[in-house]
């Protein structure tokens, strides 16, 4: 999938160390609100902290999060 001239994938594939930018949120309104409240909204920065075994650990602005696989499937980003 293109989108902006880059490569959009879901956040749960980047590795650790990598920086991305929320293009858009696959799911019902609960997944989306669920993520609006931790502050993943379209057009944030987004760092990938951990990325193997367990939830992925993101940092967006100086907060950290733990997002499970599933949810971080539904978080299409495009790499920085």
């Amino acid at each position: 999938m293109l989108k902006k001239g880059g490569i959009v994938l879901p956040l749960s594939m980047l590795p650790p160390g990598k920086k991305a930018v929320v293009v858009d949120m696959i799911g019902g309104e609960g997944i989306r609100r669920r993520l609006i409240d931790m502050g993943i909204v379209r057009g944030v920065e987004i760092l990938v902290v951990k990325n193997d075994v367990g939830p992925l650990i993101v940092r967006v602005g100086e907060m950290r999060f733990a997002l499970g696989f599933g949810m971080a499937q539904k978080i299409l980003v495009e790499e920085l």
